[in-house]
């Protein structure tokens, strides 16, 4: 298993490119079950997530084309995919595949609005939390289908198709935001989600489905009106830059104090997060390639955040703003409304001389003078990148273990922070 060592207190400065979103990519891909004809996405990360919806996607008869950027394209941008849908061989995603990775359940929907039916494990992923379920089915349940379950597996039937109904959703889900707007976009009628997630992946995926054929409306508001269509067709579509990697690598810069351009990214898809990066004295200024971020010789302030779902200041930020919020002049807190066991981080950045407490939801950081290296394990995708970041600045090193969880989110994370100036290495077992 590879482990991440890092020699702590070199200063970042030069430009890291952003690749495209993992949390768009994943229902991206996903779509492409709606339609017989090949779908076609530019900008996608190379990520262990992306590899293992690729498989679960086969399984159920997706072929799938890779290739890199064309001539004269800059170098920065991700791979091409297309995907092609033309017949669905199997309508069941096995438990062995779908417990790897909760974004794979998303397939429910696509398949019961193509096939009117679908067999779907519960999902897997992350282990932060119980994140069910329960809204994704009472939706496609309004929308017609017939669900049930059956040895942790999740039926669903609607032989005579889908048909459009005005759905409310009881809590912001991004999840099954996605899931259930793939399954109205062929559904009969009109369709009204409300209470619907507005994060910029929800955006990204109903503009594609758009170039698609779909006819959705309310784009970046928490009410989506979908018109529903017989079939959607192939399309193009680039995947957003991915504002969790922006916010990681501006904050791994402002823990060292560097002076680093982020390139191929946009600042309106994290402002909350940069508006609390500004707050604690980091410099962030956009530029005509993306934004750059600075922190030369001021300290570190203390903020007080809590996540919220978008535009708020997001869940997937939380671990790394904590190991910067280490190295401030004073007491920080962070409270996590999202998922109930996102606090896993706290004990290894303990390891590395944290000084944090633990109260319900809420934890406190009490800035120290010096972090020093140890040996650390990941526990999961943004916990495994906040210990990155911690170990930028420490003193000696430090050993990150199990990083196959950085592997599903952050596309070569040792190229991009040594290209920079970070002495980082990957240690293969």
């Amino acid at each position: 298993m590879d482990s991440i060592r890092i020699a702590g207190g070199k200063r970042l400065t030069g430009t890291i490119p952003i690749s495209g979103a993992k949390n768009a990519t994943l229902p991206l891909m996903i779509a492409s079950l709606l339609t017989e004809e090949t779908l076609t996405l530019e900008n996608v990360p190379a990520l262990a997530d992306v590899k293992l919806l690729g498989d679960i996607l086969g399984n159920h008869g997706v072929d799938i084309t890779v290739s890199g950027k064309r001539s004269g394209e800059d170098g920065r941008y991700g791979k091409r995919f297309g995907l092609c849908a033309k017949e669905i061989v199997d309508t069941t995603a096995p438990y062995e595949l779908v417990s790897r990775m909760r974004a794979s359940f998303w397939v429910l929907g696509p398949l019961i609005a193509r096939m009117g039916e679908a067999r779907v494990s519960m999902p897997g992923g992350c282990a932060i939390g119980t994140r069910p379920v329960d809204i994704h089915l009472k939706g496609l349940e309004a929308l017609g289908a017939q669900i049930s379950t059956d040895a942790g597996y999740v039926i669903a039937n609607a032989p005579k198709g889908l048909t459009g109904t005005r759905i409310l959703f009881p809590g912001i889900s991004v999840g099954a935001t996605h899931n259930v707007l793939m399954a109205a976009v062929l559904a009969k009628g009109e369709t009204i989600l409300e209470n619907a997630a507005m994060e910029p992946e929800i955006g990204d995926l109903a503009t594609c489905l758009n170039a698609m054929g779909a006819r959705i409306s309310g784009i970046g508001t928490h009410t989506l009106k979908i018109e529903g269509v017989k079939e959607l067709h192939g399309a193009t579509h680039s995947v957003l830059p991915d504002r969790i990697e922006t916010g990681t690598y501006a904050m791994a810069v402002a823990m060292t104090g560097g002076d680093v351009e982020l390139v191929g990214t946009r600042a309106d898809l994290l402002q909350s997060a940069i508006d609390v990066m500004g707050e604690a004295g980091i410099e962030i200024t956009p530029t005509n390639n993306g934004i750059r971020v600075a922190r030369n010789g001021a300290g570190i302030k203390p903020v007080n955040v809590e996540t919220r779902p978008f535009p708020g200041f997001p869940t997937d930020l939380q671990a790394q703003l904590m190991a910067l919020m280490c190295r401030a002049e004073g007491v920080s807190t962070i409270r996590e409304t999202i998922f109930e066991n996102r606090f896993m981080h706290v004990q290894e950045l303990v390891r590395l001389g944290a000084d944090i407490s633990l109260d319900g939801d809420t934890a406190t950081i009490r800035g120290v003078e010096t972090l020093t290296g140890a040996p650390v394990m990941a526990t999961d995708l943004r916990a495994s990148v906040s210990l990155v970041i911690a170990g930028l600045m420490a003193e000696g090193e430090t050993i990150i273990n199990r990083v196959y969880h950085l592997d599903r989110g952050f596309e070569r994370i040792e190229e991009k922070l040594g290209r920079c100036g970070a002495v980082i290495e990957r240690l293969s077992s």
